[in-house]
């Protein structure tokens, strides 16, 4: 249930510097547009220091993360559904992804070329949204002009239901209007998956800005931020640079070098809260001496659901959940001491897993 993103924005805004210093890739970034032909693909371990706890406190020979699966695509530009550049040719690249990540350029630099000649956030994000859209809307049309016969000549609930649901984003969409902005009922978003639309995705904004303004938010970064909270859209501040410059360090002179900018964490691990926020993930933990391990679970997900996420068999044949909090054993030290303080709970089905559970699944075989 890996988490997937998708990392799309003009050309030269930095998408490839950033998808380097977060996948630790050496993808070539240059000052040139559609440096970026072949789509990338990163995949990034969540960093998870509770998950770093449990395995000390089990001796866990294995300590397994969550991930991000990251794809960068060819820089979009004005007209790319209408085949100018090269990015709209990859946006099939990113369909099946969970959220799309916006870089834009908030940053001034004479020697980096803008493809649309001056540095504007909101003109951007539009630019690039309206490819987006105007791709939607070439899939919905191909697809509504197979579907629209058959409803013509049928009583098939599923084919009038498609057939409903297309007309209601293509409506949307000839407006120009993301189709995230609709409200979908249980049986909408079920079928909605099939269609792979790009603008029914989460969005999140990643401003990249220069070094100097790691600390501050510049009028760029406010007027995108302005935008956002508009749009509900997260805004994550990122110097690609800085982000670059930190992959290639270990563990202690990272530190170091974060604590000399004055920076709290990475904007990797700002990056991936505000996934998780926009998307509604919670992690919740398994351990035990042979490995320690983190899985992504949706907000809402009954004790059931989460043991299906390790095994469709977990799910069919639960019995009971042993379940408690991470916080709890890190203050008792060890499992067999938090038996005694009573804190370990038998749950059942419609027990609803919370963010920081260790859970431990009992099921029929």
């Amino acid at each position: 249930m890996g988490l997937q993103v998708g990392i799309v924005g003009l050309p030269n805004v930095g998408k490839s510097t950033l998808f380097n210093a977060i996948t630790n890739s050496k993808v070539m970034a240059a000052n040139y547009p559609f440096a970026t032909i072949e789509p990338n693909v990163g995949v990034v371990e969540v960093p998870d220091k509770r998950l770093d706890n449990l395995a000390k406190i089990f001796g866990s020979k294995k300590t397994i993360y969550t991930t991000i699966e990251f794809v960068d695509i060819a820089g979009l530009i004005a007209g790319a559904s209408k085949g100018e550049g090269l990015g709209n040719a990859f946006l099939a690249n990113i369909r099946e992804t969970d959220a799309i990540c916006e870089v834009v350029r908030c940053f001034d630099a004479k020697d980096i070329t803008h493809v649309e000649g001056s540095v504007d956030p909101v003109r951007d994000v539009e630019i690039i949204e309206l490819e987006l859209i105007l791709s939607d809307e070439a899939s919905v049309k191909k697809r509504l002009a197979k579907v629209e016969p058959k409803f013509k000549s049928t009583k098939d609930k599923t084919i009038i239901a498609e057939f409903n649901l297309l007309k209601k984003c293509e409506a949307q969409l000839e407006e120009g209007k993301l189709l995230n902005k609709l409200e979908f009922d249980e049986e909408e978003n079920h079928l909605l998956k099939s269609f792979q639309l790009l603008t029914t995705k989460k969005f999140i904004y990643v401003a990249n800005v220069g070094e100097s303004d790691v600390n501050q938010d510049n009028e760029y970064v406010k007027t995108l931020k302005d935008y956002a909270n508009n749009n509900n859209c997260e805004v994550v501040k990122i110097c690609a640079k800085v982000e670059e410059e930190l992959s290639e360090l270990d563990s202690e002179d990272k530190q170091t070098f974060l604590s000399d900018l004055g920076i709290e964490e990475p904007g990797l691990e700002v990056l991936i809260k505000a996934a998780y926020k926009s998307l509604g993930l919670k992690t919740y933990f398994t351990a035990g001496p042979q490995e320690a391990r983190g899985w992504q679970f949706k907000d809402g997900y009954t004790a059931p659901q989460c043991a299906g996420i390790i095994h469709t068999d977990f799910e069919k044949g639960f019995i009971k959940a042993d379940v408690y909090k991470c916080e709890d054993i890190f203050q008792a030290g060890s499992e067999q001491a938090l038996k005694a303080t009573g804190k370990v709970r038998l749950e059942g089905k419609t027990y609803l897993v919370q963010d920081g559970d260790v859970c431990f699944f009992k099921f029929n075989k």
